[in-house]
């Protein structure tokens, strides 16, 4: 990271010398991140103090925004160069990003090779394993030696994203096997490399989602996969380092949306106009969902006078149940998420569930009838037993849905993280307050219980 005096005095006139040489001699990562946190008009300032590699190299550790704003601030000799320097997958990032007139533009200033690895990423659905791969892998020709691989690898792919791993194809560039850099470097040169490679690849299909990808990744520990189109052909690779942004896409999605925050892709410095669309929808939808709640208590209201500590128990019923309710959605979002949980569960970890939700219901249940007795005076003790009773069924009820609607979005094949933290909030204080409520009124009425 780059030393706080030089944050403080980035752009008095004396020290711009210096700080050229700070940036120039600093990670592309940190100066990314220094430039991101800059004022607005600073920026591209900053950005033209780098050199042209350091350039290259920081331009992609910017987010979409910044970027898009240097590329305003340049000259367009410029900006091809950095835009032709980046990897495919990384320049399709930014062009989803960019205005279709501005992506037309730039496409042009690309090589005929570059443009055409471009264009292929694009050409393939947002989130799946076609559109974050790269086009940059090391291919090696079904026949060849060991010793003429390494020759070709040296000649040839010294910009390839990664040569950890090298993968023969025939002359259709049907995917036929893998071999490692550690099996090449050590074996003798005049073995065939058909001889050494593996006939077992773990790949991936164009259309896969990226998180599928992940897990695939992740289950076989692979420092890249290569990606497989529907006639077997080779076509990318997606790489470690996109495995690591899609994890952390996926999980910031699913928090988000578990929050009630539309699209699940709100940036903290987005601006508050992208604040307000990312939020306020939900926002509405929860008092909506209140409303709900609130008709469905309306009805009682002269139970509610005539038993003026319900007013004090209620709101435990919305906050405990709520949170038992979040608690379990949360780990079976994440379960589904990473894959350690498919819809074939759904048994299994209820029953589980329900077996941590019976021991949780009777501590809160008894908790509940010990806070009654204290709230309530003695003509109202008997509350107690029905609040208890009531504590102990809303959480068994909080534990099946947490399981439940997230495992049955998953079987029909939907986004598990559409059940947000909110709606299933709301509908359990319904479901507890109605029940609460009604037992109330049934003593009273029936049983004619003193108030």
């Amino acid at each position: 990271m780059l030393l706080e005096d030089v944050r403080n005095s980035a752009f008095d006139i004396g020290d711009l010398n210096q700080l050229k040489l700070d940036l120039n001699s600093t990670q592309p990562v940190d100066v990314g991140e220094y430039i991101t946190q800059l004022p607005k008009q600073d920026r591209a300032i900053a950005f033209r103090l780098l050199n042209k590699h350091q350039a290259i190299d920081v331009f992609e550790y910017l987010p979409a925004e910044v970027q898009e704003e240097i590329i305003n601030s340049l000259h367009d000799v410029q900006v091809a160069q950095i835009i032709e320097a980046m990897s495919p997958d990384e320049r399709a990032e930014l062009f989803d990003e960019l205005p279709a007139g501005v992506v037309k533009r730039l496409l042009q200033e690309l090589s005929p090779e570059e443009r055409q690895a471009t264009a292929t990423i694009l050409g393939y659905a947002e989130g799946t394993a076609g559109r974050v791969m790269t086009t940059e892998y090391v291919r090696l020709r079904d026949g060849l030696t060991v010793g003429e691989a390494l020759s070709k690898i040296r000649r040839q792919d010294e910009d390839k994203e990664t040569i950890y791993y090298a993968y023969v194809t025939d002359d259709n560039r049907t995917l036929m096997s893998v071999v490692s850099l550690r099996q090449l470097l050590f074996t003798f040169p005049e073995v065939l490399i058909t001889d050494i490679a593996s006939t077992r690849v773990i790949k991936v299909r164009t259309e896969m989602p990226q998180e599928e990808v992940a897990q695939i990744m992740k289950r076989y520990d692979l420092i890249a996969v290569p990606v497989v189109d529907r006639e077997e052909r080779l076509v990318g690779i997606v790489t470690i380092d996109d495995v690591v942004d899609i994890l952390e896409e996926e999980a910031t999605e699913d928090i988000q949306k578990l929050a009630g925050v539309s699209g699940g892709d709100e940036q903290p410095f987005s601006s508050p106009l992208v604040t307000l669309r990312k939020r306020l929808p939900w926002l509405f939808g929860v008092m909506l969902l209140y409303i709900g709640a609130s008709s469905a208590i309306a009805p009682f209201q002269e139970t509610i006078k005539m038993v003026p500590v319900l007013a004090v128990i209620m709101p435990l019923f919305s906050n405990t149940g709520g949170t038992v309710g979040i608690q379990t959605l949360t780990v079976t979002i994440r379960g589904l998420g990473v894959g350690e949980l498919t819809p074939q569960d759904t048994f299994k970890i209820l029953r589980k569930e329900l077996q941590a939700g019976l021991g949780t219901a009777v501590a809160l249940g008894l908790t509940m009838i010990m806070l009654s007795l204290i709230w309530a005076p003695p003509q109202e003790r008997w509350v107690s037993l029905v609040a208890g009773t009531v504590m102990a069924t809303n959480t068994l009820v909080a534990v099946t849905l947490g399981t439940l609607l997230p495992m049955g979005l998953k079987r029909l094949k939907l986004d598990p993280a559409l059940v947000s933290g909110p709606l299933v909030t709301t509908m359990l204080d319904a479901i507890g307050f109605v029940i609460f409520l009604t037992l109330i009124s049934t003593a009273l009425h029936i049983f004619h219980l003193k108030a």
